[in-house]
Formats: structure tokens, sequence, C-alpha cells
């Protein structure tokens, strides 16, 4: 997809660079829909009050790779009324919403670098303009800055996407060691994220604390369940206007994510089919009510495949050729090598073609396939991503989690820490008092029989 950029004046200066956003025109739509995420928000309103009040992040440099959208836009917001300094680029080339990105520029004065639809030298054009911004926090959707500083720091420059390798290679030494010795710490918002954090750790090559915000209950229990599941499903209906009711419908891991979409998907009348490596959350799928199988006894009877596994190649070249004509494939999970495309785009009889937005045309063994959204997350690229009441809860975590490497600067080792049990419960609490809920309490009598082992019963 060929990207519209418009580059805005930038060095490589931390003070000088400004933005990168398609048009800044479209502000004021990006501000009415960002006003309107806001509403659906009020854990994050409130954490946005107390931070105006105590500038908790004062001072400090974040710079955050996320998904662009209207409810990032708040916590971009939210962030900078706490003191922080912003810069925000995409994790996806097709997540960023411009309309949103022009508001945060015009009206909040964020240094933004992100445009939807934008190529891949662009894309990490981008990411290296959030590196130069010299953090002390960082905010990742996917580890992609993280791993680009390690990789910095570990002198693997080989191993760097070009726009940054070649900016890399202008800096002397000292600057480079500086880019990684600044930061105080980052938060992870996603599961493919932290897969690749927890195996930095392992290695001992994490050189600062990570916060795995998508380890919080209040994170993968709604967000990648309630939020995934619906944007996902929302996505593939944008994309094809394919009636759901009565197809077979394949879902490829069965994690939290999994479970939101093969929910969603046999509540608009699917016939779901689970495939997973894992037996426990293959168990739990059959109990679930849902099909399990292998993946090539579903790909002949499967009319639409969709993956959120965060591994490599789910759906591969024999899958694709014993797909039956019409077959629908996309991907929910972080990054499109779910999908073996360059197998796929080998073994087609001639060039993809559009013949929807977000819709490619393959021919296989002489049956179409179709892929969508260039096999990346299908509920970005095709819809608006999660409902803002959802990621109220997940970017509530992401403030705290800030706030948090903040007090405790310099104490957290080098590792990935869950957000602390009492935030993600205050977070909760905050979420059922703005939904009008409210929960019982532990009675002295309660707390005491749960406190002791000679009670009896």
């Amino acid at each position: 997809m060929a990207t519209t950029t418009k580059t805005k004046t930038e060095t490589t200066g931390t003070a000088s660079a400004q933005y990168d956003v398609k048009d800044l025109a479209l502000a004021d739509v990006g501000r009415r829909r960002t006003e309107w995420a806001e509403r659906s928000m009020p854990v994050l309103r409130q954490i946005k009050a107390r931070f105006t009040q105590e500038r908790p992040l004062d001072g400090k440099r974040v710079s955050a790779c996320l998904h662009v959208t209207t409810e990032t836009a708040n916590l971009a917001i939210t962030l900078k009324a706490g003191g922080a300094d912003v810069a925000l680029c995409a994790s996806n080339p097709l997540s960023t919403q411009d309309d949103v990105a022009a508001h945060l520029v015009r009206d909040h004065g964020i240094k933004v670098f992100a445009i939807k639809g934008e190529d891949n030298d662009t894309y990490y054009e981008h990411i290296r303009a959030a590196i130069a911004h010299e953090p002390d926090i960082t905010m990742d959707d996917g580890a992609d800055v993280v791993g680009a500083l390690h990789m910095i720091a570990l002198n693997r420059l080989d191993d760097l996407p070009p726009p940054v390798r070649r900016w890399v290679e202008t800096l002397p030494t000292e600057r480079r060691r500086a880019l990684l010795g600044k930061v105080i710490g980052s938060t992870e918002e996603t599961t493919t994220g932290v897969i690749r954090l927890k195996a930095m750790a392992v290695e001992k090559v994490l050189h600062f604390p990570v916060i795995s915000v998508n380890d919080s209950f209040t994170k993968h229990l709604f967000d990648n369940r309630y939020g995934t599941g619906q944007s996902t499903v929302d996505g593939i209906i944008r994309a094809t206007n394919m009636l759901l009711a009565g197809s077979v419908f394949v879902v490829a891991g069965y994690g939290w994510c999994g479970r939101g979409v093969a929910s969603r998907a046999r509540g608009a009348g699917a016939n779901v089919i689970v495939t997973e490596i894992d037996p426990l959350k293959a168990l739990e799928a059959v109990m679930d009510g849902f099909r399990v199988m292998p993946m090539e006894e579903a790909v002949p009877i499967g009319d639409i495949f969709c993956t959120l596994t965060g591994n490599i190649h789910v759906i591969r070249e024999e899958h694709f050729r014993g797909m039956k004509d019409g077959a629908v494939v996309c991907n929910s999970g972080h990054f499109n090598v779910e999908l073996d495309l360059d197998a796929l785009a080998r073994i087609a009889e001639r060039p993809a073609r559009d013949v929807r937005e977000f819709v490619q045309e393959f021919v296989v063994d002489g049956r179409r396939v179709f892929v969508l959204g260039e096999g990346r997350l299908i509920n970005l690229a095709a819809a608006e991503g999660h409902p803002a009441s959802v990621m109220d809860m997940s970017f509530a975590n992401q403030s705290l989690g800030a706030e948090y490497l903040v007090n405790n600067a310099g104490t957290l080792t080098k590792d990935v820490h869950r957000v602390p049990e009492a935030v993600d419960r205050e977070i909760a609490r905050l979420k059922l008092e703005a939904m009008g809920a409210q929960v019982d309490e532990l009675t002295a009598e309660q707390r005491k029989y749960l406190a002791s082992w000679d009670m009896g019963t």
C-alpha cells in the first residue's frame, strides 16, 4: 500500500523533532472522535485529573509505540497532563487513525509520527524518531522500540531496520550508549511483546525493568477477550460484508484473544472450530462447546480463518493449498508473520489483486484465497480496534505503570514485572464504580475466619 507521507521538519536533536502525520486539516474530526472515546474512559479520566494536580511524570520523556487510535490519544493526553514530554509512533503500519494523529499534534503539541498505510521504511523511520526523542520511559505494543534500543546497545546494527541503522551509524559511541542508559523502564501492552521481553530477560540481555501491562487481570481478562473478540469480528465484517451465520469459522489459538473471537463468532451464528497446541487450552475449548482439531483437518472445511497465537507461520503453504474456493484468511495476532504470506505469493498462479478495500485475492491451484488487511491486525486494519470502554482499563494500567516506574526508579530488577496487584484491583474497583456496580466487604468475622486454620467448619 502506498504511503501518503507529508514529512515535517525534523532533525536528530531531541528538542527539534516535530511530527509526521498525513494532514493537520483532519484535526477537527480527530478531536471530536477523541472526545467521544473519552466519554467511555472514566478510569483514565480520573487518573488524568490526579496527574494534572500531582504531575508524577514531570520532566520525563516518554516514547510510545502504540496503535494511534482515539483511545491511545486519551492515554497520550493523560501522560502529558502528568508532566511527560510525549512522542508517539505507530506499532502497526495500518493501525493509525490519521485524524487522531493530527489532533494530537495540533491541539496537544504531542510529537506524533504515524500515517495509516505507511510503507516499511516510513514505519521504521517513525520508530527511529521515537528513539531519537531520548526517552526516560518507553511504551511498546510488540516491543519494537525496546528491541531496537537493545540492538543499538549490543552493537548489532546489522539486525536493525535500515532507517534506524543509518541514523545510528551517524551517532558517536557515547550517544548510542546514552540512548539506552537514560531509560529507567518500559511498559508493554501485548502478549507478543511480553514473549519477546521475557526471552530477553532469560538471556540476561534486558537492560531495564519492564512492566507487563498485558499480564494485569484488568487488561488480558477484558481487553484481550472482549476487546479483541468484538473488534476482530467487526473488522472481518467491515472488510468482507460476509454473513457469519452458518459459516465455518476457524480460530487458531485459544488464549484470551482466541476465546473472545470464538465466543463472538459463535454469537453471530458461526460454526466455530478451534486449533491449539496446548492440550489444556484445547480441553477448555472442547468444554466450552467448540470443535477442536489440527489445522490440517480444519483447512478443507473452513470458510474463515483467524490466527491469534503470537507465533510464526500458523497458516502455511500446505494449508493454503488445501483451502476451499473462497476461503477468507486473516490475523488478529500482533505480527503478520502468523500467516506465511511469502509462501502464498510464491504459489499463487498470478499476482494478488485487490477486490475490496483490505481484501486481496490470491489464486492457488485454481481456488481463490482472500487475505484481509495484508495479514496485519484485522481489527485495526479494517475496523477501529477495541472499544474505548475496555481500553479504559488497559490504558489506566499503562498510565499507572509509568508512574510506578518513576516512583521505583533504580529499585526494580531488570526483568518483566506485573503491575502490582493492589493497582490492578484499584482499577477494577474504579471501573465498577463508574459502571454503577458495587461489591461486598468482608466482615471482621469473615476476615478472621479466612486468616485462621483452627476455627473448624
